[in-house]
């Protein structure tokens, strides 16, 4: 099993799971994942609460690194999120793909878009391979 693989099996009991998050689909060029927006997930405005889409966004930056990588031992070490449409309740899909790699470093980028194709928010993050003790 990769280490993608293995960080979706652990994700049950992890906040992955807590969020709603689904995988749907892996390839060489990007990572997709889902989130069928409930009220739970929005602010008292009623739109989505900026947190759950940046936390989506690092989610499957996080995981496009680790794909790049092979290893789950990728963590964020800076974000920044560009909110450009309120998003409502229904179905989310997140993108994301590495933009450049150097050493133990990675600049990601992810987007969402709601079920009919509106923008809602992108964000570019930096991440890194640390060694666990």
């Amino acid at each position: 099993m990769n280490a993608l693989e293995e960080m979706i099996s652990r994700g049950e009991n992890t906040f992955w799971s807590y969020l709603g998050c689904e995988f749907v689909s892996a390839d060489e060029e990007k990572i997709i994942i889902a989130l069928d927006a409930k009220e739970h997930h929005t602010n008292s405005l009623g739109i989505i609460h900026g947190g759950v889409l940046t936390s989506l966004m690092d989610q499957a930056m996080g995981m496009a690194a680790t794909a790049a990588k092979n290893s789950d031992n990728c963590v964020t070490t800076n974000i920044n999120v560009h909110f450009m449409s309120a998003m409502t309740t229904g179905r989310l899909i997140v993108t994301a793909r590495v933009i450049h790699m150097a050493g133990r470093s990675m600049t990601t980028e992810a987007r969402i878009h709601n079920s009919e194709g509106t923008l809602g928010c992108l964000a570019t993050a930096t991440f890194r391979v640390v060694h666990r003790k």
